[in-house]
C-alpha cells in the first residue's frame, strides 16, 4: 500500500511533507539541546529518525525520478525554515536582556519591576559619560514586552539580548535545584 502511494504521482509530495516534519523536528531537537531542555530531546529524536528513514528510503528507491529527488531536497529546505519558525513560536527558555540607558535607567528599572520583571541595576561609564546598565532575566516569550516597555520609557536605550546556557539560583529560582 505504501509503495503505491510513494511510487504514484503524489509520492514526491509525500516525501516533501515527511522531510518538512523530520527536518523541523531535527531543528527543534538541536535548539532544545543547546538550551539544556533534555526531557523532550530523546522523544523528538525517535520520531525524527523514524520519519527520516521512511523519507530517505523512499527517495533512494526512486532515484530515477527527478520529482522524488526534488521533493526530498525541497522538503529539507522547507523543513529548516519551518523548524526555526516553530522554535521561535514556542519560545522555550530564558533570555538575559541588557539595557544601557544614558538617563532614566532607574525609572525604566522601576517600571519593569512593576510589571513583574526582576532587574539588577549597575552604574557604568560609556563613551559619552555615565550610564545605567539594567540586567533582567526573562522568559523568551516576554522579550518583546520588555523591549516595548524600554522603548516607551527611553527610545535611545541600547538593548542586547542573550540566551544563558545555565542558571544557578536567583530570584526566579529561590530554592536550590537538584
Amino acid at each position: 500500500m505504501l509503495e503505491l502511494i510513494f511510487a504514484g504521482p503524489f509520492g514526491p509530495l509525500v516525501i516533501f511533507a515527511l522531510r518538512i516534519v523530520d527536518v523541523s523536528l531535527a531543528t527543534l531537537r538541536m535548539l532544545l539541546s543547546m538550551r539544556n531542555i533534555r526531557t523532550w530531546v530523546p522523544v523528538i529524536g525517535f520520531f525524527e529518525s523514524l520519519i527520516w528513514v521512511l523519507a530517505v528510503g523512499t527517495a533512494i528507491q526512486h532515484l530515477n525520478s527527478v520529482w522524488h529527488l526534488l521533493g526530498y531536497a525541497g522538503g529539507f529546505a522547507a523543513g529548516t525554515g519551518a523548524g526555526l519558525w516553530l522554535e521561535e513560536k514556542l519560545a522555550v527558555g530564558l533570555a538575559t536582556v541588557r539595557i544601557v540607558c544614558r538617563s532614566g535607567g532607574a525609572e525604566v528599572a522601576r517600571e519593569l519591576r512593576e510589571r513583574g520583571f526582576g532587574v539588577t541595576e549597575i552604574d557604568g561609564r560609556g563613551r559619552d559619560g555615565p550610564v545605567n546598565i539594567l540586567l533582567s532575566l526573562v522568559a523568551r516569550r516576554q522579550i518583546r514586552e520588555v523591549v516595548r516597555e524600554v522603548e516607551r520609557m527611553d527610545e535611545d536605550a541600547f538593548v542586547s539580548i542573550e540566551e544563558p546556557r545555565s542558571i544557578v539560583r536567583g530570584w526566579m529560582f529561590t530554592t536550590r535545584r537538584k
